[in-house]
């Protein structure tokens, strides 16, 4: 099953998706059972993030090709950091660079697990039964930020530099998939998606000795490459099995 968020009259609500359209629903299904209210054309809807996480965990090198072009250490154990809110934007809405910013203003396709339950001191087959579906994500970064700041406030945080959609889907093996991604059409990169170091259910896992997950948490799995964008592309993440989740790419005062 696919579910989204789609804007409705200026109002969030969340729909389950079907192939021409979108049933509105009335309320979220990581919560319950809710029932339909009625429908929008799936051409026409307005793709909201697909979920708003209570907290936001993110992975950093996880992917061994990735680890090795940074020149890093492969990584003994799994180790999470955290994003905000605010830089959540959904399917088909703009990237905006913010005219500041210079030299390498990339993106990174991830696999992105919705949780949903609540979990604490879980152990791997609980933690596995923890993820309510998967997404996508799309990690927009501004490196020459990354490199100035102590910390990544604005260099992964800024409006709209983390892309998430078009939807959350429930049924798919999702590491045994392939994730790829173009720009303007063109593929820059492709990996199986399930190539990584530590998988969810081990973050899941780490993470749970420590901190009590919820649902709608959401825990973004870090990628194997990196593409350089600019204004006038447009950026597409592809895991196959969940969907294509699109982006412009505009600068910042340029917004239509």
């Amino acid at each position: 099953m696919r579910y989204a968020r789609v804007s409705v009259g200026g109002r969030a609500v969340w729909g389950r998706v079907r192939e021409t359209d979108v049933e509105l629903l009335s309320g979220s299904p990581i919560d319950g059972d809710p029932c339909v209210l009625g429908t929008v054309r799936r051409d026409t809807a307005v793709w909201l993030p697909p979920v708003v996480p209570s907290v936001f965990y993110a992975v950093g090198l996880n992917y061994p090709r990735h680890i090795e072009h940074a020149g890093a250490t492969v990584p003994d154990r799994p180790e999470v950091g955290y994003r905000a809110n605010n830089a959540l934007t959904g399917h088909r809405s703009p990237i905006v660079k913010p005219a500041e910013v210079e030299g390498r203003f990339e993106a990174e396709p991830e696999l992105v697990a919705v949780i949903g339950r609540t979990i604490r001191h879980a152990t791997y087959e609980e933690a596995r039964k923890s993820v309510f579906g998967w997404t996508i994500g799309n990690d927009v970064s501004a490196r020459t930020w990354q490199h100035q700041d102590r910390t990544f406030w604005r260099s992964k945080n800024s409006d709209t530099f983390k892309p998430m959609g078009p939807w959350i889907e429930t049924d798919v093996d999702a590491l045994a998939q392939t994730t790829t991604l173009r720009l303007n059409g063109e593929i820059r990169a492709a990996f199986p998606t399930g190539d990584m170091v530590f998988d969810p259910f081990d973050y899941l896992v780490e993470i749970t000795r420590h901190i009590t997950v919820h649902p709608g948490d959401v825990l973004w799995m870090g990628a194997e490459s990196t593409c350089r964008i600019e204004p006038g592309d447009t950026v597409e993440v592809e895991i196959s099995g969940i969907g294509v989740l699109s982006n412009p790419v505009q600068l910042e005062g340029n917004q239509s």
